[in-house]
């Protein structure tokens, strides 16, 4: 049972290691700025690196990079839309 138990784990562990690697590789492929309006990021900027917001898209190893104002817009933008389509289906 116990050389069950470790091939699970190291199998797991060796999992979790190829997630890093490829988290760490995309990282490389951060831009410097928003991907809607341009604006400057700075990755050494803890204040930046935690506000900004980073989408991974995995299939096409493509990372976007949004500054907190373009992101709470195109998130009202998805909230209005979606009440609209609340309102269309309730009519």
């Amino acid at each position: 049972m116990s050389n069950m138990k470790k091939s699970l784990r190291r199998k797991k562990n060796k999992k979790k290691k190829k997630e890093i690697q490829t988290k760490i590789a995309l990282f490389d492929k951060l831009s410097d700025e928003c991907l809607t309006c341009g604006e400057h990021f700075d990755k050494r900027n803890e204040e930046q690196v935690r506000e900004w917001n980073v989408v991974v898209r995995n299939k096409e190893e493509k990372v976007n990079l949004y500054c907190p104002t373009c992101w709470s817009s195109a998130i009202d933008i998805l909230d209005d839309f979606k009440k609209h389509l609340e309102d269309k289906n309730d009519s």
